[in-house]
């Protein structure tokens, strides 16, 4: 499986605050509880395979796994959600005692291999941790497992077509374009490390110092 050697993500976006209002104003009301710390466990899965297809290509673990590592939120993260309009009715307590100390050292991950093959309903991550730290990770996570598996699906299924057919006697070579077709560098970069993962033949990127 090819890996990145960074330990940060690829996608300098990927922080504490790639979630939504909905998972902070649902971890807010777990701390209001007094609920936050309860043991939780979620399962990430989809319900229909991608282009009307049998299975999905599980990617995205590598850079779930990086975002886990470095999950922190910063004194300006603090200040920026202090001064949402949506979160005006959120105690002090709640920013300063609590995101502010919040980590993901008490999350554990259960996974399929990257590049397994999946089925809808099937988890293919595991979450297990406090209740308020796994509600707020869970946008991400989505985020990062969704894409990067649609990516390497299609390439998978690229490649199958492609060895079921000849081409003067000969199985046609599968090459990847990404870098021209996806929006965006960081894209690009995940576009292509996906593809690399199910073994096209040929793979242009090439990053220049």
């Amino acid at each position: 499986m090819p890996m990145m050697e960074s330990s940060q993500p690829a996608n300098s976006l990927v922080t504490s605050l790639l979630t939504d209002l909905y998972q902070i104003t649902m971890a807010y009301g777990y701390w209001k509880c007094e609920r936050c710390n309860e043991e939780a466990v979620f399962e990430l899965f989809f319900r229909k395979n991608p282009f009307g297809g049998q299975y999905t290509i599980f990617c995205g673990l590598d850079e779930v796994l990086k975002y886990l590592a470095n999950f922190s939120f910063s004194a300006s993260d603090i200040e920026y959600l202090k001064s949402t309009q949506a979160l005006s009715h959120c105690e002090d307590a709640f920013f300063d005692e609590y995101l502010s100390n919040l980590d993901c050292s008490e999350v554990s991950i259960r996974s399929m291999k990257e590049g397994s093959a999946a089925f809808p309903r099937v988890p293919l991550l595991i979450v297990s941790g406090p209740l308020g730290i796994t509600q707020l990770i869970e946008t991400a996570l989505l985020n990062l497992v969704n894409f990067p598996s649609l990516i390497a699906t299609n390439a998978s299924r690229m490649v199958t077509s492609a060895q079921r057919t000849t081409v003067r006697g000969k199985v046609p070579r599968c090459i990847e374009f990404g870098l021209r077709r996806a929006q965006g560098k960081i894209q690009m970069i995940d576009w292509s490390t996906m593809i690399m993962i199910i073994r096209l033949d040929v793979v242009l990127l090439k990053l220049l110092p």
